[in-house]
């Protein structure tokens, strides 16, 4: 019997997922939920088709044992990776002013036709990033070791 992976299996190990349909983007919605990031960090290579974006990943899968244990809670810079990208729009956010740090709420994928479709990146004050994309191909992966989050707080969602 195979079991699903829990946040505590990637214990310290950097992480480094794909998701290709809706199921495996809850994944990487949840562990992208309150990630930063200056909106100088996204990269659109339309000859490639693929957007790449850097952001400070509050690292969810520690949140418990560190808390647990004490320790100060942790976030890692993590680079998301969107492949199959015909078109990208924005919404409540101004591409001009390089050093606005954006928060992430969620993604979400619209499917259309022969599997392409629109994934979603829901902001934080309205905001909104949406990729027309030819089928869902994203891939989460930890760059960098993690570091204490400079707020010293886990973030809080009412439930």
């Amino acid at each position: 019997m195979v079991k699903d992976a829990s946040f505590t299996d990637g214990g310290e190990q950097p992480l480094r997922l794909l998701a290709q349909d809706p199921d495996d983007l809850k994944v990487l919605s949840s562990l992208l939920q309150d990630a930063v990031f200056p909106i100088k960090e996204m990269s659109w290579q339309p000859s490639k088709r693929r957007f790449a974006l850097l952001v400070n990943r509050f690292r969810w899968e520690d949140r418990e044992r560190a808390k647990s244990q004490g320790r100060k809670f942790e976030r890692t810079r993590t680079m998301l990776l969107v492949e199959g990208v015909m078109k990208i729009a924005s919404s409540g956010i101004d591409r001009s002013e390089k050093e606005i740090i954006l928060s992430m709420l969620s993604l979400e994928f619209t499917a259309g036709e022969d599997g392409a479709g629109r994934l979603t990146m829901t902001l934080a004050g309205d905001g909104a990033i949406a990729l027309d994309v030819e089928t869902l191909d994203v891939s989460l992966q930890d760059v960098t070791r993690p570091y204490n989050a400079p707020s010293r707080k886990s973030p809080e969602h009412p439930e």
